[in-house]
């Protein structure tokens, strides 16, 4: 699973942001189930970061959000993202070394018309 929050960030702000940025990432990748972070800063805007956390699963992503220093430093930071765009996504097409592999997908095929508590389980992937 993916995780791409988006944020503009005042130019008053770069640092204090990126501490917050550092701090967060390091509680996010000590969490079982977390592969990788990252947070990369637009060469056309000075103003806008992105923020990219891998996690093997969303159970992996749901569980690194619950301990409560991850909760406490984490959390306020995610709020402060840009809400216009999807966070989540879960991988498709994954490459490594010239080869391609496709991914099956975790949600169930009826996952966009179900409410909650009607879903069965992902019995038959997207």
């Amino acid at each position: 699973m993916l995780l791409v929050c988006r944020f503009t960030v005042a130019e008053t702000g770069v640092e204090a942001f990126i501490g917050r940025v550092d701090r967060a990432l390091a509680l996010l990748t000590a969490q079982p189930g977390c592969r990788r972070g990252g947070l990369s800063r637009s060469t056309d805007e000075a103003d806008r970061f992105v923020l990219t956390v891998e996690f093997d699963s969303v159970v992996a992503y749901r569980r690194a959000l619950s301990p409560f220093e991850v909760r406490e430093h984490v959390i306020p930071l995610l709020s402060e993202a840009s809400t216009d765009e999807p966070a989540a996504y879960e991988p498709l097409l994954v490459a490594a070394d010239g080869a391609v592999r496709r991914e099956v997908s975790l949600l169930a095929h009826d996952a966009g018309t179900v409410r909650l508590g009607e879903a069965a389980g992902p019995t038959t992937p997207r």
